[in-house]
């Protein structure tokens, strides 16, 4: 059985697109044939930018849709802004996220509410937004979750574990959704240094642990994407993992 790949004319609503992860998978999907609708939070200058860019390459291909997605209520008003856009929607990228350590002792409940909501809570309401839309054009969602949903990363309990939340909430969702509707997640690794400062020693350690032994790129997570997006047509309740083999080496 032969399947059309052309994602020309598709929308994707893809969360945090402003910069890294999210904006290189913004400019892979556009290659592709889509219009993005491209979330951001403070960014402003770099989603204007990226539009602006993109834009030379196919006018009136994107539009920017500011929102905090700790802000409930503004949920249900980003899908809507990325469906009316085009009068469509086709594919939600679960991407923005917020990274820090919380050492137990320290928590605050306001980092639990941070880690949490962007993590786990804005994905799934999003995803509950999106799915009626998503039914029509059948269509999917791709989840950006973490090696350490599997393996919890020291100091971090409360991102490890919304990430874990993450992926069952893939799952869960494929369950959900289907038949109309795919879910799958992209699971990082090496691929971008947290945007705090990690000292040499620890990146040669993680890289060491890495079997091929160097750093990924942003464009191996934005390919991902693509590939469950366009391609994986009998393919749902996945974690891709992109991680060099780095989560077998205990």
């Amino acid at each position: 059985m032969s399947h059309d790949n052309n994602f020309a004319g598709k929308v994707a609503l893809i969360t945090g697109a402003a910069h890294r992860i999210g904006a290189t998978t913004a400019r892979t999907l556009h290659a592709a044939g889509a219009n993005i609708a491209l979330h951001y939070r403070n960014s402003a200058a770099g989603a204007e930018a990226l539009q602006s860019e993109l834009h030379d390459i196919r006018p009136d291909s994107v539009t920017l849709i500011q929102g905090d997605l700790l802000d409930f209520t503004s949920l249900p008003n980003i899908v809507e802004h990325a469906h009316a856009a085009w009068g469509r929607l086709d594919l939600l990228v679960n991407n923005a996220s917020t990274f820090y350590p919380t050492p137990v002792g320290s928590v605050s409940e306001t980092e639990w509410n941070d880690l949490i909501g962007s993590n786990l809570k804005a994905p799934f309401f999003l995803a509950q937004a999106a799915a009626p839309h998503l039914k029509v054009e059948r269509g999917s969602i791709v989840n950006i979750v973490d090696i350490h949903a599997e393996r919890p990363l020291k100091e971090h309990p409360v991102y490890s574990m919304a990430k874990a939340g993450l992926v069952m909430m893939t799952k869960s969702l494929a369950c959900e959704l289907g038949p109309e509707v795919r879910v799958n997640g992209v699971a990082p690794g090496a691929i971008l240094w947290p945007e705090s400062e990690m000292d040499h020693a620890t990146r040669t350690k993680i890289l060491e642990r890495t079997f091929l032994r160097r750093q990924g790129d942003p464009q191996d997570i934005a390919n991902a994407v693509l590939f469950l997006a366009r391609d994986a047509h009998y393919t749902s309740g996945h974690i891709l993992t992109v991680d060099g083999g780095r989560s077998l080496n205990s």
